[in-house]
């Protein structure tokens, strides 16, 4: 059966390629794609998930715009990596549809409160702003969800400052506040597992082998992610960090987890917005997050190279 998911996220160039594998695997059920303020500014990341869905043919899936600043903090953006669209690199084409006229947090509050207790996951891969203000406006949902995915944090090391990842370090409130929601599950792919799923010249190079105007559109989303990467953080190639946990979804054993108590840091002069992981037991916490350590790329690839296969030939078809 089917994993029912929905996509909180904020396009950026990971994030259309989290979009493309949940639309184009068998093994994932998109029920909505909701956005976020994160990688650029709401309207900028919810009209490219829009461009996303227009030259992919994703034209069944609800689109609903959300939290257009964090909870408490001051904005920021990405364009240094994700440009001044969001999406830097491909030709956007124009959205084909209109938005779902709700905010995405009453989005996911329907689908969750219309859905049977545990048969939904939440699959957030931007700041956690939609879902602390979907469990605190409903707090019911935190016992009906099955299971909360999210791309953000790290137990290394981070990428927006040495302590914190963009996520987490966009609203540390909110994802303070989802870490500790009590969730039945919850699973935390930071960067030590998302560097390690790189596109590289080979991954690119099959991407642009399948000859369609979406694997054209997604060689020039890696090409454009490539540069920035290599320029801002000496990356050979680019990691997609996003994807990564729709796969897990698909194949729980292309991953591997363990499990730990996380919490943000949200006081820290220095340290703002990190993902503080034990691993130990050394604050005697009980365990509160899986948090993934390995991914095996070459199965990852496979798995996002057929879901742009399958989309490309099924709007051929639709031709």
């Amino acid at each position: 059966m089917a994993e029912k998911i929905i996509l909180d996220c904020d396009p950026g160039h990971d994030d259309a390629l989290a979009m493309l594998l949940a639309a184009g695997n068998p093994g994932i059920e998109l029920l909505a794609v909701t956005t976020v303020a994160g990688n650029q500014t709401a309207e900028k990341v919810t009209r490219n998930a829009l461009a996303v869905c227009a030259v992919a043919g994703i034209d069944d899936v609800p689109v609903a715009m959300g939290a257009q600043v964090p909870l408490v903090r001051r904005q920021a953006v990405a364009p240094d990596i994700h440009g001044e669209s969001g999406l830097d690199g491909p030709v956007l084409p124009p959205a084909n549809r209109e938005l779902d006229p709700r905010h995405a947090v009453e989005v996911i509050i329907d689908l969750v409160m219309n859905h049977e207790p545990g048969t939904i996951t939440l699959v957030p891969t931007g700041p956690l702003t939609n879902i602390a203000l979907a469990m605190r406006t409903e707090p019911r949902i935190v016992d009906r969800v099955k299971h909360v995915i999210l791309m953000g944090g790290a137990y290394g090391r981070g990428n927006r400052t040495p302590a914190a990842e963009f996520n987490i370090w966009a609203d540390a409130e909110a994802a303070a506040a989802v870490f500790d929601g009590g969730w039945k599950r919850l699973t935390m792919f930071g960067l030590d597992l998302t560097h390690q799923a790189t596109a590289d010249a080979e991954v690119v190079a099959r991407i642009k082998a399948i000859g369609s105007e979406l694997g054209d559109f997604v060689g020039a989303v890696l090409d454009f992610f490539g540069s920035t990467y290599k320029a801002r953080q000496g990356f050979d190639a680019p990691p997609v960090h996003d994807p990564c946990c729709v796969a897990a979804l698909i194949d729980p054993t292309l991953v591997t987890t363990r499990e730990a108590f996380v919490t943000v840091e949200t006081a820290g002069h220095w340290t703002y917005g990190m993902t503080v992981t034990d691993f130990d037991d050394l604050f005697d916490e009980p365990k509160n997050a899986f948090v993934g350590t390995a991914i095996d790329k070459d199965r990852f690839w496979d798995l996002a190279i057929d879901a742009i296969q399958r989309l490309s030939d099924a709007k051929k078809e639709m031709q």
